[in-house]
This record gives structure tokens, sequence and C-alpha cells, in this order.
């Protein structure tokens, strides 16, 4: 017996390669327009020497595995794919240094921040919160999580996808704007990070939209491959 209304949410976790034990997620950070030609092809360039980093969030409940069939979203006639590099969080860390970023991470992931493009995109003009077009079922993606060991932080590798098999996005991840450590020092500054974190680091140019049957694949170097195939609409 217990007191809730109804049943909790089940914890949400990720497997982690290399063992039976899973990753809990407590929280998804994604951060906005982290790769210049992405910001340029968004209409929205980006001075690293004039501005900061930008967040929004997912739910816990947003996440899906790789390998997945999910629904074409409601709402929405341009849905979008974004690969990214994926941070997974293992320490906690309040107003950390860029030089102890690396004792924060546990591993990485490859993932895939989908996104209900039009709504956001109208959110955007209006200056409204991004949630319609970001914050939706199935639309975080994600792999399992590499752990760290003698990766240390990632500071180049190469970022792909394609679509039914076409390569669409193709990038290094040392064109981010701001890198993990970069990245990790900001966060920080606005928010005790925690074990079970992710930081979905942002995406290369080259995204664009996808309709049912569509099946997405993506790289990332010494992290992983995502696979996702887009089901009928709900």
């Amino acid at each position: 017996m217990n007191n809730y209304l109804f049943t909790p949410s089940a914890v949400y976790s990720l497997p982690v390669k290399g063992s039976d034990k899973r990753f809990p997620v407590k929280r998804i950070f994604c951060v906005g327009r982290n790769y210049h030609a992405h910001a340029i092809e968004m209409g929205r360039p980006v001075d690293k020497a004039t501005g900061k980093p930008f967040y929004f969030l997912k739910d816990c409940s947003t996440l899906v595995d790789s390998g997945s069939t999910v629904p074409y979203p409601a709402g929405s006639a341009n849905y979008h794919f974004e690969m990214e590099l994926v941070v997974a969080i293992g320490a906690e860390g309040f107003r950390v240094q860029e030089a102890d970023a690396e004792k924060l991470i546990y591993g990485y992931a490859a993932g895939l921040d989908m996104t209900r493009r039009d709504l956001q995109l109208v959110a955007r003009e209006q200056g409204r919160p991004w949630d319609l077009g970001k914050n939706f079922e199935k639309s975080a993606v994600c792999t399992e999580i590499v752990p760290i060991g003698s990766l240390g932080v990632l500071k180049a590798g190469a970022i792909n996808l394609q679509v039914n098999g076409v390569q669409k996005q193709s990038a290094d991840i040392n064109q981010l704007i701001w890198n993990i450590p970069e990245l990790l020092a900001d966060l920080s500054l606005y928010y005790h990070l925690q074990p079970g974190d992710l930081i979905y680091t942002g995406t290369p140019e080259g995204v664009g939209a996808v309709k049912s049957g569509d099946v997405i694949t993506g790289h990332v170097d010494r992290v992983g491959d995502v696979r996702l195939t887009i089901g009928a609409a709900e």
C-alpha cells in the first residue's frame, strides 16, 4: 500500500555498454544553436565573443531507446531530425571550472533531438517558449551510454546522419561553438548538475524533415550509432 493517488511514473533509464546496470535519467538539457553552420541555416547566427550558450529542457518521458519506431507526432506537418553528441553526467557539480569538467562525465551517447519544426518556429517568432516544438513525447532518442574510460573529454570526432541511407548531416564535434568543458562550466552556473543528467550538445547543419516510413541512422565516432524509424501518424 502507498499514499499515491495513482501509480508514479517508472524510472527512465538507458543501457550502459559493457554492463548489466542501467543509467537512470534525471533531466535532459539541450543546447541550442551550437554549430555555426546550423545557426546560420536557422537564421540566427551566433557570435561567441558576445553571446552565451542557451538551453531548453525535455522531460524524461520524452526519452526513447535507439532502434525504436515512433509515431509521426501530433500537431505537426514539419517533423525534423537533429543529430547530437550526448554527455551523460555521473557526479554532482555546481559552478564547475572548465579544468574540472571531466570529473562530472560518466560517459557519452549518440542522440536525436526530434523537433516539430513548424511549431518551434511559430513559437520563436512570437517570442514564446519552444515546448510544443521540442518537449513532446518520444522526441529524445538515445543510444546506450559508453563510459568515459580512456576517451576523456571528447574534442573531435565525426558526427553524421542519414535518412534512408542518404547522408543529410556531416560534421565534426570539434566544430562545437561551446565545447564540452565550456558547456558544463556554464550550465553549472545555473543548475546543480546531478548524476543522471543528460546534455544534448547541439546539432550540425543539414537538419530536415522526415515522413512516415523513413529510417534515420546516425553516428558519432567512438560513441555509437543511433537508429529511429518513423511510424504512421497517431
